[in-house]
């Protein structure tokens, strides 16, 4: 224990990752009298998928990820879920630009930098999507500043790692925004925790399990009972408020919260591994984070790509991942963690998932069965001069995708995040994985709305949403000049590059067009 417990607090947090940490800050600058305790099972905080290599850092914000613009039967490209992504990133770049402003971040350098975000293809059918996805993207005032190539030469002064020791008669094509980041969500998570811990009210409590939840039901509160690592003793926590934000572990603890919201959920881990290459002199010709097409029936957060890395002020190249199946549902977590989840609830959804989703069970093994050499032949795709001895392996972070109930299949298998709370607002839960990290400030808005609606007035924290979401109410979707306004004074706060003047793209779209 850091300190003594207090055995009532307003709100108990469990899993001290990227998730707790942003709701913990919001929920103590709306009502700074908030009494906060938050539990974590590991030594520290950001160690499970919040940890720097245990994911991408890419600041998703759907400038390069092909999977959120699929193409319609017609040939068309749907761009509506990357434009939804979009503009989640730019709350958290508000949330973080608000922490920045009042000292609470003394310099964001500790956890962001720019990095152009970049898709890449490089054969005949691929190159003619991009190219429509260009055409859809560019002419959003979303993706202002979006740039697209055919020519080597431009592509080899963006990125000349992917260009050098290609076949010259191999057709490639890439688009680029500038404007993209690479963030340290680890080192982001140890700052937002420190600033909570340091404010009057509010603890936090490492080696310290939460392994039951009960509801008081006469007294509307949570039973949290906690357990300490180090010494074995049980403590019981009572809160009018628990959100379980931990990553993997919180399928199990929505399933033993008992409520009926939560019934006939299931979860499917899927691990990862990268290559990871730390020679300064690679790793400084690189500058961009590059991704290319998901292999059929690949998760999302399995599709291949080249990342520029700045962790710990060390740049380095990170490639992959290659995605595999394991058990457990944390990195540290047990090998019989997806066992012990099946419930008499969730059982068809569960069998529902396996029969229709046969591809992915295949990717998946044929993933697990890779060698070092079939590993190193996907790199070359992206990089074909690349040395074998020049790259590690890199265990990434585990992922447990949703498995929700679904009346007509049985059972769906989703891919992003979703809320799971109880009826009366007193609990909820975060399940699922990507963009995850890249929009916690949009999901902890998701929980104010969804959990403390009644604060949410004029009269309550509705100013003070507005001061630190300056864009709170307003579609940036909708509102281009809000849009631009927001993006110029966010990225010079976050000294990170701005890329989004109209002159920009009219210039890129006439060179394409030329």
């Amino acid at each position: 224990m850091t300190s003594a417990v207090n055995s009532e607090p307003d709100v108990v947090l469990i899993g001290a990752g990227i998730m707790s940490a942003t709701l913990g800050t919001f929920l103590k600058e709306l009502e700074p009298s908030l009494t906060i305790s938050t539990f974590e099972t590991l030594e520290d905080c950001g160690l499970e998928s919040s940890e720097a290599w245990n994911n991408a850092g890419t600041g998703h914000a759907a400038n390069c990820e092909m999977n959120y613009t699929p193409q319609r039967a017609d040939g068309s490209v749907d761009i509506s879920r990357a434009l939804e992504v979009n503009v989640e990133f730019d709350l958290s770049r508000q949330f973080w630009s608000h922490l920045v402003g009042k000292g609470a971040i003394a310099d964001p350098r500790a956890f962001i930098h720019p990095c152009p975000h970049m898709s890449f293809v490089h054969d005949a059918a691929n190159i003619g999507f991009l190219r429509k996805r260009f055409d859809a993207m560019s002419a959003h005032h979303c993706y202002e500043g979006m740039e697209y190539t055919e020519d080597r030469n431009k592509l080899g002064e963006w990125t000349p790692l992917v260009v050098e020791g290609r076949s010259a008669d191999e057709p490639v094509a890439a688009t680029r925004i500038i404007s993209g980041t690479d963030v340290d969500y680890g080192a982001l998570t140890r700052l937002l925790v420190s600033h909570l811990a340091a404010q009057p009210g509010c603890q936090v409590h490492y080696k310290n399990r939460v392994i039951d939840l009960v509801r008081e039901e006469e007294k509307g509160r949570w039973l949290v009972k906690v357990q300490d690592l180090d010494s074995g003793e049980v403590h019981a926590v009572k809160a009018k408020f628990v959100f379980i934000g931990a990553g993997g572990g919180a399928l199990p603890l929505l399933q033993k919260s008992g409520i009926p919201e939560g019934k006939g959920y299931g979860g499917f881990p899927v691990s990862g591994i990268w290559l990871r290459c730390d020679d300064p002199e690679i790793s400084k010709r690189h500058h961009a984070k590059v991704y290319g097409k998901a292999a059929v029936g690949s998760p999302p957060m399995s599709v291949p790509h080249l990342d520029t890395r700045i962790i710990g002020g060390q740049r380095s190249l990170l490639f992959g991942p290659y995605a595999g199946f394991s058990s457990k549902f944390l990195k540290h977590g047990s090998l019989l963690d997806l066992f012990e989840s099946v419930r008499p609830a969730n059982i068809k959804p569960l069998l529902s998932v396996a029969r229709d989703n046969f591809d992915l069970t295949e990717y998946l093994v044929g993933q697990l069965l890779q060698s070092e050499s079939h590993r190193l032949a996907t790199l070359d795709e992206y990089f074909p001069n690349a040395d074998p001895k020049d790259w590690k392996l890199q265990v990434a972070g585990q992922r447990v995708q949703i498995i929700k109930p679904d009346v007509k299949r049985g059972g769906l298998l989703e891919f992003g995040t979703e809320l799971v709370g109880a009826s009366d607002q007193s609990l909820v839960a975060l399940l699922g994985a990507s963009p995850g990290a890249s929009t916690a400030a949009f999901i902890a808005i998701e929980v104010l709305e969804k959990c403390f609606a009644g604060q949410l007035t004029a009269s309550g924290w509705l100013p003070k949403l507005k001061q630190i979401i300056p864009s709170y109410g307003v579609s940036l979707i909708k509102d281009a000049e809000l849009t631009r306004q927001i993006r110029a004074r966010t990225a010079e706060v976050l000294k990170i590059d701005n890329a989004t003047s109209p002159s920009a793209t009219s210039a890129v779209r006439s060179r394409v067009d030329a």
